[in-house]
C-alpha cells in the first residue's frame, strides 16, 4: 500500500452554473494564454511590434486545435469508428485527444497564412514563440491529469499517480508521464531561452532545437505510457513520431547555420530600426550637410557686404 501518491481529481468538470467549466480546456486555455503572452516579450525584445503575436496567434491557435483533434483521430480512429463506438465523440475535443505532432503542423500552416498577411517572416516569429509553446504544452499536460489519462506503468513511487476505477482505466497507482512531460516541457523552454541568448540563434534554430530537445524526452516518455496505441516493430506509432521529428529537426539546425548563419536583424517592416541608430547616422549627416549650407550662407552675406563696396567703387571710377 502506498503511503503516498498523487491524488486524481474525483470530476474533471465545474459547473459554474449553467456553464461546464472542464479542467482539460481550462489547460489548454491557459497554454495558449501563456504562450502568447512570453512569445509576445520574446517577439518585441526582438524588434518586432507588440500584438503582432496574437494577430498571428488568430490564425494558428484554430489550425493547431485542428491539426490535433486529426492526428488523434486518425492514429486512434478505433475509438470512434470500430463497432459499438459512436463516430460524433470524434468531434468531442473536451473529452481529451489532442496530438501535439497535428497540432504543430497544421498550426504552422496557420502561422505560415498570418505571417504571409503581415510580412513576417515564419522562422522569426517561430523562434520567438518556442518557449512559450513548451510552456503551453507543459499546462496542457494537466488537463490529462484531470481526465485520468495517459498515465504509465503501475508503480508504489511515492509520486505514483492514482487512478480510480472507470471506463477503459483500472484502478491503481501508475506513473504520472503527464507530470514528467510537464517537468520536461518547462526544462525545454528553459533551454531554449539560455541556447538563444548564448548562441544568438536565428531562422528557425530556436524552433527546430525546442522541437529536438521535446522529441527527445517525449520517446521514453512515450515509451513508459500502457494506454492503447498502434505498434511499428515493437515500438509505439508515437515513439517513432518523436525519433524521426527529432532527427528532422537536427538536420535542419546542422544545414541551416551553414547556410544562413546568425539571427534576422529584420523580424517585422517598419520596426527593425533601432533609436540608436538614426541619431548616429543623422549626426554624421549633419556634419556634412551643416557645413555645405553654412558655406553659401556666409557666402552670400559676405557678397552682400562686398557688393555696395564694389558698386561704391565703381561709381567712385565713373566719377
Amino acid at each position: 500500500m502506498n503511503l503516498a501518491y498523487i491524488p486524481s481529481p474525483s470530476t474533471g468538470v465545474i459547473d459554474l452554473g449553467p456553464i461546464p467549466l472542464r479542467g482539460y480546456a481550462f489547460c489548454i486555455i491557459i497554454g495558449v494564454f501563456v504562450a502568447v503572452w512570453f512569445g509576445n516579450k520574446r517577439w518585441v525584445a526582438r524588434g518586432g511590434r507588440v500584438g503582432t503575436v496574437a494577430d498571428i496567434a488568430v490564425w494558428a491557435v484554430p489550425f493547431g486545435l485542428v491539426g490535433g483533434r486529426l492526428y488523434h483521430v486518425i492514429t486512434d480512429y478505433q475509438l470512434y469508428f470500430s463497432d459499438g463506438e459512436n463516430w460524433v465523440d470524434a468531434f468531442k475535443i473536451w473529452q481529451g485527444g489532442l496530438g501535439i505532432w497535428g497540432a504543430i503542423a497544421l498550426g504552422a500552416v496557420g502561422a505560415w497564412i498570418g505571417c504571409r498577411r503581415r510580412g513576417i517572416p515564419l522562422p522569426a516569429w517561430a523562434d520567438a514563440l518556442a518557449p512559450g509553446i513548451a510552456l503551453a504544452q507543459a499546462c496542457g499536460r494537466w488537463g490529462n491529469w484531470f481526465n485520468q489519462e495517459l498515465y504509465g506503468r503501475a508503480t508504489d513511487v511515492p509520486w505514483a499517480l492514482k487512478i480510480s476505477e472507470g471506463p477503459n482505466r483500472v484502478a491503481g497507482t501508475y506513473h504520472p508521464t503527464f507530470l514528467y512531460e510537464s517537468l520536461w516541457c518547462i526544462g525545454v523552454a528553459l533551454l531554449v531561452i539560455w541556447a538563444d541568448r548564448r548562441f544568438r540563434l536565428g531562422h528557425g534554430r530556436a524552433f527546430a532545437l525546442y522541437v529536438a530537445a521535446y522529441c527527445a524526452g517525449r520517446a521514453w516518455i512515450e515509451y513508459m505510457r500502457v494506454d492503447e496505441a498502434h505498434h511499428i516493430l515493437g515500438l509505439r506509432l508515437n515513439v517513432w513520431t518523436a525519433l524521426i521529428v527529432f532527427v528532422l529537426a537536427v538536420v535542419y539546425i546542422v544545414i541551416s547555420a551553414k547556410v544562413r548563419p546568425g539571427r534576422e536583424e529584420i523580424v517585422e517592416p517598419g520596426v527593425s530600426e533601432t533609436p540608436e541608430a538614426p541619431e548616429a547616422e543623422d549626426g554624421g549627416a549633419a556634419k556634412d550637410t551643416e557645413s555645405p549650407e553654412a558655406k553659401p550662407a556666409d557666402a552670400d552675406a559676405d557678397a552682400e557686404e562686398d557688393a555696395p563696396k564694389t558698386n561704391g567703387e565703381a561709381e567712385t571710377a565713373k566719377g
